[in-house]
């Protein structure tokens, strides 16, 4: 029989675990709590040597010595650990003492009863689901025990162990020494056409090499010679954008790119070039680049309610959006790093002007506004109009932002997982700091598949449709990959929901013999306590 041989340390103790490669993944658990030497209630976590935690799973890649994994037990009984007691004392009671109650009272329901109640078996199912999520997904900050939410530049990211929120110096500097290397490099025409269409795929490049096709996208628009923008001046800005985007899963520096790359191919596929100035091209890209800037994974909604820094500096008004804006024009108010700095003091009040409402439109609160009054000016656009010009670019914007259903379906999943990683934990949050938990951000209520088709039927088709309606040569290229998107999610709901109706009439049936074995014990039971004589017919 084909096993696998996992190698791991337990307090700096090495151990190693071989198993055979169809174990069965409790078993897989409870070699590992056995090397941990933990109890059945204990957590365990299991640290990949990037320190970055992995599921305990009969799907663990194999390693070698020299790449340990890290065993530890993270959350123990309560009556071995220091922990245990100060939250004992801290609730005013014994926790011990109620174990033994539950387990007394358990036994004294079982022996009245004869069978244990369907309720006490829910409780336990509940129970050990919530330590099968405490072990398996990388959400254990929400319980507040373990990390350190203080306010601090370099407080740790709610989403990666191990890793700041803000980048670190030497992340950046090395990740800058890259770029400015391959900043000089030629971009072969093959992947200059390839970065136009919407099928571009973000996850083969790396963070230097964004940099450069953001480069190349400046370029390649003329506004390093239309707007006189020095290579290193432009450079200096790409890296300060870049040092200014966190360490977050999904509003991070990749997307930024996928939003700008997504604006980019939309100027190019509806040949924008000839219907707008180059000044309004300039200020699209340019807010895209910016529109998510030191976002930290929580939406204006958190914010609001938790009466934060932002929502009290902008009142509630836009405060993510707001603070986009002002990060964006630090960077642009350092001589180095500013990009319009030989334009005339007219050009450059247009651009801030444009920045800022394009960015201040991304506020998917507004979505509903912008879309109707787009929708209203459409069936007499006029591109020489100011106004017209600024309601298509806010729209553009927002296409760009949510467009990730318009990708190739491997392009586009990856990023709803690391999206829902980010609306997970927001809702973890609020659960713990007593806040209002957003609905579609609930773990416990949300799936994959029933996060999207809501989103795309009623989001994303009806903004993509009107934008379409205006250059019909976007119908293929951007509506439908999203409608086979809905097709792909309504179908996997549909999955789930039977796989869901199948485990509940499982479970039922198991209940039901279970049920039925109790009743026929407990009959056995009265039997035998009334003697032999009771069993014959004729004993009354």
């Amino acid at each position: 029989m084909a096993t696998k041989i996992i190698y791991f340390t337990v307090n700096g103790r090495p151990e190693q675990a071989e198993f055979p490669l169809d174990c069965p993944a409790q078993d897989v658990k409870d070699l590992f709590r056995s090397a941990a030497e933990a109890g059945p209630h204990d957590i365990l976590k299991l640290y990949n040597p990037k320190g970055n935690i992995i599921n305990i799973s009969p799907s663990l890649e194999p390693n070698s010595p020299n790449s340990c994994y890290k065993l530890e037990v993270v959350a123990s009984d309560c009556n071995s650990e220091p922990l245990g007691a100060e939250l004992a004392g801290a609730l005013g009671f014994d926790l011990s003492s109620m174990e033994k109650r539950l387990q007394g009272l358990e036994k004294k329901i079982l022996i009245e009863a004869g069978e244990t109640p369907a309720v006490v078996h829910e409780m336990k199912k509940q129970i050990d689901s919530f330590r099968e999520k405490l072990e398996s997904v990388e959400h254990l900050s929400w319980l507040g025990l373990f990390k350190d939410l203080s306010e601090g530049t370099h407080k740790p990211s709610p989403f990666y162990h191990k890793r700041t929120l803000r980048k670190t110096r030497k992340e950046c500097e090395h990740v800058r020494e890259k770029f400015l290397q391959m900043s000089s490099l030629e971009v072969s025409d093959e992947v200059r056409q390839y970065l136009k269409t919407p099928t571009f795929d973000n996850w083969q490049w790396e963070d230097a090499e964004i940099m450069v096709l953001l480069q190349v996208m400046y370029t390649d628009l003329d506004f390093i010679a239309t707007f006189n923008i020095e290579p290193q001046v432009l450079q200096q800005f790409l890296f300060e954008v870049y040092r200014r985007y966190n360490n977050i899963p999904f509003h991070n520096f990749k997307h930024c790119f996928c939003v700008t790359q997504m604006m980019y191919g939309l100027i190019w596929l509806t040949d924008l070039r000839s219907k707008m100035d180059s000044v309004d091209l300039l200020i699209m890209l340019t807010s895209a680049v910016c529109h998510d800037l030191d976002h930290t994974g929580y939406n204006n909604a958190y914010q609001i309610n938790a009466r934060t820094e932002l929502a009290l500096r902008y009142n509630d008004i836009s405060p993510l959006e707001n603070h986009h804006c002002a990060v964006a024009f630090e960077i642009l108010e350092k001589t180095e790093s500013n990009i319009f700095r030989n334009l005339s003091m007219d050009q450059y009040k247009q651009i801030r002007e444009g920045i800022i409402k394009c960015i201040l439109a991304t506020d998917m609160t507004r979505h509903n506004e912008i879309l109707n009054k787009f929708k209203s000016i459409l069936s007499a656009f006029d591109f020489t109009s100011k106004e017209h010009r600024e309601v298509l670019m806010m729209i553009l914007i927002k296409v760009s932002d949510i467009s990730n259903e318009a990708r190739p379906m491997e392009v586009a999943e990856p990023w709803l997982d690391c999206l829902l990683q980010e609306f997970y934990n927001q809702s973890d949050m609020e659960k713990l700091e007593g806040l209002p938990v957003t609905p579609f951000m609930d773990r416990d209520k949300v799936t994959k598949p029933s996060s999207q088709t809501g989103f795309i039927r009623f989001v994303l088709l009806p903004l993509f449709i009107e934008l379409a309606n205006l250059f019909p040569c976007l119908e293929q290229h951007i509506i439908d990959p999203v409608r086979k998107a809905l097709d792909y999610y309504t179908e996997m709901e549909k999955a789930l929901e039977r796989e869901k109706q199948n485990r509940t009439i499982s479970e039922n049936a198991a209940k039901g013999k279970e049920s039925a074995v109790g009743r026929q014990s407990s009959a056995d039971g009265h039997a035998d306590a009334a003697g032999p004589e009771a069993s014959k017919p004729d004993a009354q």
